[in-house]
């Protein structure tokens, strides 16, 4: 099967590739700058990006399969435009590449965060409603994208949405935002922890389904794929129990996290890195869905969610092999 993929040098890109590699698939991965992660595998790679028609067009040529997974990640209002031009814009040329070159499947990547969290006491599944207005600028150009990839499909274009909610695992060349703030609750080095929590996921197991989602799944369905729930304390003493090293575990209200706000940024400025807390971040925990349903994706896509210190002890182990942690 020849499949392209966009994004490929990104957290599920590279696993994605390394997986459909073993099963004997032929592979053209899109990269822009980065492709680090993807040495030494057996793939053509096509530079450009999303903005960028002719390389899509490239990318897609004598195509059975695209996995759309390319965007740009954002946790604070920095490059708005370059962000939603990027996801919006981006997302409508490839589909209109794949509409082009007749595609049999795409397979879109999309977010938990284009769903309404709200009610946090209600089981939240694909009938949820999108968000409505929201201050973060990555929320609202992935539930656009989505929309755009939801109408192409009832106009024709076979194609599958894929929800994951806050993807972890081994293969994170890059550093994701999500690999950041575990490397730094291992190491420590959060001075403190805020309420809330995030859904984790095994990206092993985002990259078994989206597989399985090539063959199975009505077009313009979504599928969920969620993982587990744990606040920011209980992630940390589980980091604590796997590392036995002393972890993060002093809590400050929310009030008192947007109050230092401030102080995070200038200190991020200086150590050159991004801030882990941000007020959209710290919303995003606040406002994090404890009851989030893989159970369509269980029946339809065969999706499992290993344990989560299994996860967390493998990440940890792949840090240290590949040096990114003592």
């Amino acid at each position: 099967m020849k499949i392209a993929i966009t994004g490929g040098s990104g957290h599920i890109g590279n696993c994605l590739i390394r997986e459909l590699i073993k099963r004997g698939a032929t592979i053209k991965a899109l990269v822009h700058n980065f492709d680090n992660s993807l040495k030494n595998l057996d793939l053509e790679l096509v530079k450009g990006d999303l903005t960028d028609k002719n390389s899509l067009d490239k990318l897609c040529t004598d195509t059975d399969v695209v996995f759309h997974l390319a965007a740009r990640i954002a946790i604070d209002k920095n490059n708005k435009d370059v962000v939603y031009n990027t996801n919006v814009g981006g997302t409508q040329n490839i589909i209109d590449i794949c509409i082009k070159r007749k595609i049999k499947r795409f397979i879109h990547f999309s977010s938990i965060h284009t769903l309404d969290p709200h009610p946090l006491d209600e089981v939240l599944d694909e009938n949820r409603a999108f968000i409505g207005n929201t201050k973060l600028i990555y929320e609202q150009s992935k539930a656009d994208s989505e929309k755009l990839v939801i109408k192409a499909a009832q106009k024709g274009l076979n194609a599958v949405v894929l929800n994951p909610t806050a993807v972890i695992g081994p293969n994170d060349f890059k550093g994701s935002y999500l690999g950041q703030a575990l490397i730094k609750i291992y190491q420590n080095k959060l001075p403190v922890l805020v309420p809330g929590g995030y859904d984790w996921v095994d990206v092993r197991d985002i990259v078994n389904a989206s597989i399985e989602a090539i063959t199975k799944g009505n077009s313009s369905e979504k599928f969920i794929l969620s993982g587990h729930y744990l606040s920011l304390k209980e992630l940390s003493a589980l980091i604590g129990k796997i590392s036995k090293h002393k972890t993060p575990g002093l809590l400050a209200p929310l009030f008192l996290a947007k109050i230092g706000l401030p102080f995070i940024r200038l200190y991020s400025i200086i150590m050159k890195e991004h801030p882990l807390y941000t007020s959209e971040s710290l919303d995003i925990l606040k406002n994090s869905n404890k009851l989030i349903s893989n159970s369509k994706a269980t029946q339809v896509l065969d999706f499992k969610s290993r344990p989560l210190e299994e996860t967390l002890r493998d990440t940890f182990t792949w840090y240290k092999q590949n040096g990114t942690i003592n």
